[in-house]
């Protein structure tokens, strides 16, 4: 199984991914996640995306099919993939179709759409908080540490992510919401596109997106 998840930035779709990815036996492809292991790596092309991701920009679609294709063609992605968060434009889409052609696998199975309000959106985001040692993440309201400002897992420091500070999350949305218009309508060309609302607790939404793949496949 080939799914898309899309939705803007803090709609819930790593959470969702996860699940899928647990009831499904899928790979979870979260490019944000490869992005920033590059800047935990310290690596020349991880310097170069922090500087992009802190000004809220999107990352080339260079760096990201090559990211994605180094992903795809590992023996892990033969049970199916739960792409997260990626495509996020026409050009991206299309890379992706060029990179499962190449590959030999098939189309799309579905493409999920999470639609959220962006003052929730705004409330989430800002809420959360990642730990600089084991990545855990809470939010401030929603999840909150058992010590205020310190992991559960691991006791390290938790921080507010730079792309989480409250003017790149304006940024994020912007230039999301300006991509994303198009990106629909590429989809509703061509593949099994279903709009998901996505306010409400996890399991409702999972069970929405679970009601949605059944009617799309």
């Amino acid at each position: 199984m080939l799914i898309v998840l899309l939705g803007a930035p803090g709609v819930g779709k790593g959470t969702q991914a996860q699940i899928l990815t647990q009831r499904y036996g899928l790979m979870r492809l979260a490019t944000g996640d490869l992005l920033r292991e590059e800047i935990a790596a310290g690596s020349e092309l991880g310097r170069r995306v922090q500087a992009v991701m802190g000004r809220g920009e999107l990352v080339s679609d260079a760096i990201i099919a090559d990211l994605v294709r180094q992903r795809l063609d590992g023996a892990a992605a033969g049970r199916g993939v739960v792409f997260d968060g990626f495509p996020r434009t026409v050009a991206q889409a299309q890379l992706l179709e060029q990179l499962l052609h190449d590959l030999g696998r098939r189309r799309l199975d579905a493409v999920i759409q999470i639609d959220l309000p962006t003052e929730e959106i705004v409330r989430r985001i800002s809420g959360r908080r990642s730990c600089t040692h084991c990545g855990a993440l809470y939010h401030i309201e929603d999840h909150p540490p058992r010590s205020a400002g310190r992991c559960d897992r691991c006791g390290a420091q938790l921080v507010l992510r730079e792309d989480d500070r409250p003017e790149v999350v304006a940024e994020r949305l912007r230039v999301y919401h300006q991509h994303t218009a198009l990106l629909l309508k590429f989809y509703q060309n061509g593949s099994h596109l279903v709009a998901v609302d996505g306010d409400g607790t996890v399991e409702e939404v999972s069970q929405r997106i679970q009601q949605a793949l059944t009617a799309a496949t």
